[in-house]
């Protein structure tokens, strides 16, 4: 069965976990949104948030089934399942310190192996990496004694040991806390069109305020080592197993705004590039999907006589069977583009 060659279009799959921010309805015009949204799961064939196309011929068909259905035609490649995940996510809260597992990890262990990369649509500050005296026995020992006061602090309990603790030496023990988690990690500023690479194994985390275009592996296995003395479940000891403690931050910076191309980041599972248009031009493919997200402006997506028109926060997915594709900019636009 052959598959038209024409760009896809998918409902976005929002998340509305307590950090989430506003930014996502309000700078991206999307009224579906919920008003707090802490992520979009933009294109994803994950089962816990699975993307269902938005009109043409394969209305209604999720992302899982196109890629069961048409395999190489689709992805480029036989993989079993749609191999990446693409979010934005807005943090009005700082995000979990945390980790993920690493191919080989999760070979070993379990889970699902998760190396992701984060784009800043905005100014702020990430967390990642350790510095450089950090051990795993002092890590770990830091975090235990978090995790005891943390515990104490939620404990509705009439004890002796609780009851003692008042509200400021409870404000007390999170400025603590917080303080503790900071000496160990590596604090970022980064700037809009700044990147961040993230293989399995790096702690990281990203701080209050950022808007984040995320690309990962199909996976969403996330292990919390420290989640700043909020009441949420932590994994400290299948995170520390897969931490890789020799993995330092990389940071790509923003680049020219001159029309063209800039290759941001390359890896193993992706190479992310960002294209600055002026004129209409076409894009040839090569063996992989062409994965776009219009950074700003609004352009004309164009392929397998079909043709979408995509705004800015617009996320569009052209088939590897497309050959090709034109890309026409009503005025300057500047795309993300992310292939294998």
């Amino acid at each position: 069965m052959k598959m038209e060659p024409k760009p896809l279009c998918f409902r976005p799959v929002y998340k509305s976990y307590l950090w989430g921010g506003t930014c996502l309805p309000a700078c991206y015009g999307r009224a579906d949104a919920p008003e707090v949204c802490a992520e979009s799961w933009e294109i994803s064939g994950h089962s816990e948030g699975m993307s269902v196309v938005d009109g043409g011929a394969y209305a209604g068909e999720t992302l899982d089934a196109l890629a069961k259905r048409f395999g190489a035609q689709l992805m480029g490649r036989p993989f079993e399942k749609f191999p990446l995940i693409f979010k934005l996510i807005n943090a009005r809260e700082r995000l979990s310190v945390q980790v993920h597992p690493s191919d080989a990890s999760a070979k070993k262990w379990g889970g699902e192996a998760k190396s992701e990369m984060w784009y800043m649509l905005n100014d702020g500050q990430l967390y990642a990496g350790m510095r450089d005296d950090t051990t795993k026995p002092g890590f770990r020992a830091a975090l235990a004694t978090r995790v005891a006061i943390h515990w104490l602090k939620k404990q509705n309990i009439n004890h002796p040991v609780v009851d003692a603790i008042s509200d400021a030496e409870k404000q007390e023990h999170h400025d603590a806390a917080t303080r503790a988690a900071e000496k160990f990690l590596i604090r970022h500023d980064v700037h809009a069109g700044d990147a961040l690479y993230i293989p399995g194994g790096l702690i990281h985390a990203i701080d209050a305020g950022c808007l984040v275009y995320e690309v990962q592996q199909c996976s969403n296995t996330t292990y919390r080592l420290y989640d700043w003395e909020r009441n949420r479940k932590l994994h400290i000891d299948e995170g520390l197993r897969v931490v890789d403690w020799r993995l330092a931050p990389s940071i790509v910076r923003a680049g020219e705004t001159a029309a063209g191309w800039r290759d941001v980041i390359q890896c193993d599972y992706f190479n992310l590039r960002e294209l600055a248009l002026e004129s209409a031009t076409t894009v040839a493919m090569a063996g992989s999907f062409h994965a776009l997200f219009v950074k700003s402006g609004t352009v004309r997506v164009e392929a397998g006589g079909a043709a979408i028109k995509a705004g800015c926060g617009a996320s569009v997915l052209l088939p590897a069977c497309c050959g090709a594709y034109t890309l026409a900019p009503e005025g300057r636009a500047e795309i993300l583009v992310t292939t294998l």
